[in-house]
């Protein structure tokens, strides 16, 4: 159903983004990128830059005029654009609001001034704050941790909105703990997943902060774009909520660990006798995250296709191959 259709990705040269773009492309769509190469990068996309449906467009959210430019003529957004990271977000709270809040609203105004047919946009489990009830279900949400999760939220407000105010269709899609091929291993930011599988690699110990009890619903990418392409086309009684996207499977950082290290040494047989070291926890991380994905089954049609140990396998493969 997407053949023959325009897809705009914003933020389409970074992890989630690049994914995207070559999963449309595949489709037969034709994809815009909007990126201003912040966290993005061109060798995201180099695989697919020169395909005749794909087109890249340097540009910010932050201005409206190119996001007006970048949207003219599509029918579809993913939106996907945004700076991540609670710690980031508690250090530089202004650029996180300015990207995040500032950027977004620039993104709905574009589409509705320029009549896109539905917004998909990416909103977080960070939302859930400290609600403590497990496994979380869209509806119940807590005091929020951080300025991150404070703009994500805002993004859900605005988008609810836009499509009661404007008929503009949006259907937020709260991640938990995205992980896959070109994920940032690097840098004082990067996810748990790719900073284990770097460090592991280089022989050196990862740090975990808490005692590593804490858990996560870990999400792999592929069920991501999977969940994306079928928010695009789902029927229309689907928009104006938000769904949770995730495996509905928690596992504790030093399980994940250990099973990282498990795969791991079957490349390097010395990784199995790294132990990680523990750090204090960090403000704004959230103990134990589970999600309830029964929403997006029913709405969306949405079934996760990949589980922790062969996503894991997937992506430790793929760095590897890939010398990240």
């Amino acid at each position: 159903m997407l053949a023959g259709k325009t897809v705009v990705v914003t933020g389409g040269a970074g992890f989630i983004g690049s994914n995207l773009c070559e999963s449309l492309l595949e489709k037969g769509a034709t994809v815009i990128c909007l990126d201003n190469l912040s966290t993005g990068k061109l060798e995201n996309i180099v695989t697919f830059r020169n395909h005749p449906q794909f087109r890249l467009i340097e540009g910010d959210i932050r201005d409206l005029s190119v996001c007006l430019s970048a949207f003219a003529g599509a029918d579809y957004v993913l939106h996907h654009a945004a700076l991540g990271s609670v710690p980031r977000s508690i250090q530089d709270p202004h650029t996180t609001n300015e990207v995040n809040v500032a950027g977004f609203l620039n993104v709905l105004e574009a589409a509705r001034q320029t009549s896109i047919k539905r917004l998909v946009y990416a909103s977080s489990s960070s939302v859930y704050g400290d609600w403590e009830e497990s496994p979380k279900i869209e509806t119940r949400t807590g005091n929020l941790l951080s300025p991150y999760a404070v703009s994500k939220y805002t993004n859900e407000l605005y988008a609810g909105v836009y499509q009661r105010l404007h008929g503009l269709p949006c259907i937020g899609l709260r991640y938990f703990n995205v992980f896959g091929k070109r994920q940032n291993p690097l840098g004082e930011y990067a996810a748990v997943i790719p900073r284990f599988i770097n460090l592991l690699k280089k022989g050196e110990q990862p740090t975990i902060f808490g005692n590593g009890t804490q858990a996560r619903d870990f999400t792999y990418i592929e069920n991501v774009v999977q969940v994306n392409l079928k928010a695009l086309v789902s029927a229309p009684t689907s928009t104006g909520r938000c769904y949770n996207v995730a495996c509905g499977v928690a596992t504790s950082l030093n399980e994940l660990f250990a099973l990282i290290v498990r795969l791991m040494a079957n490349y390097y047989p010395e990784v199995a006798h790294i132990q990680p070291r523990y750090a204090p926890p960090r403000p704004g991380d959230i103990p134990f995250s589970l999600a309830s994905i029964e929403l997006a089954k029913t709405h969306l049609g949405y079934a996760p296709t990949h589980f922790l140990a062969e996503g894991l396998a997937a992506t430790i493969d793929w760095y590897l191959r890939s010398d990240n």
